[in-house]
């Protein structure tokens, strides 16, 4: 299954890959120059067709739980001073996609979409400690029954040059739903509560609406252990 971003990528791609080796067949008379277009052609289609892949993924909803947004590794785990939406302190989650990974940004928590906004930018590589503020980028805030308001960040790479986001203002979201799609590279930023527990470390790979990556801790629990 492919995602809907791609639809219009692949039938070109299609489109010029098989026009090539059309093409190598009937006007290029050397036979291993012949052949290696072909092929370098149809890895190209398989490039193509394996970024815009969109697996299944049946999300186990609780509001107890973040699941990771996205297919990745885990990049970045600190405590931050988030300026956009917050301006306080949160914990920063990263979570670096390379090319071959899904590049689908699924809602890591259900509730409702309190904030929404696209931010032009740069196009730094995803891993630089400034991409998060000047690539471009889409910034979401989804207010949750238990760990209030949580902000994730789809971010631009250095190859990617458009980011899908389809959370608007006011609607109600579940998680692991499909939230967006960013082409050709790229992070997502989490910024969560302080008072959360952080289930995932560094380079850690994680799966979208399958990972754990932060839990929510009771306040009250939490006060009657230090007893």
């Amino acid at each position: 299954m492919f995602h809907r971003e791609g639809q219009a990528i692949i039938l070109t791609t299609f489109f010029i890959i098989g026009a090539s080796v059309l093409a190598a067949q009937y006007f290029i008379d050397i036979p291993w120059l012949r052949l290696a277009i072909q092929i370098l052609a149809i890895v190209m289609l398989v490039l193509v067709l394996q970024f815009f892949r969109n697996p299944k993924r049946r999300a186990n909803k609780t509001f107890d739980e973040i699941l990771s947004p996205v297919d990745g590794k885990v990049v970045v785990i600190e405590e931050v001073e988030e300026k956009e939406y917050f301006n306080g302190k949160k914990r920063q989650v990263s979570i670096f996609m390379s090319p071959v990974n899904v590049h689908v940004t699924r809602y890591p928590a259900s509730g409702s979409i309190k904030y929404s906004k696209y931010h032009p930018g740069k196009y730094l590589v995803a891993w630089h400690p400034k991409s998060s503020e000047e690539n471009e980028r889409t910034t979401v805030v989804i207010g949750t029954p238990k760990f209030g308001d949580i902000l994730y960040r789809q971010i631009a790479g250095a190859v990617a040059r458009r980011i899908v986001n389809y959370a608007e203002i006011g609607e109600s979201v579940q998680q692991g739903d499909d939230a967006g799609f960013i082409k050709f590279g790229s992070r997502v930023d989490l910024f969560l509560p302080l008072d959360c527990q952080i289930n995932v470390q560094l380079n850690q790979k994680v799966k979208g609406a399958q990972t754990c990556i932060a839990t929510y801790v009771d306040p009250n629990e939490k006060e009657e252990a230090t007893y």
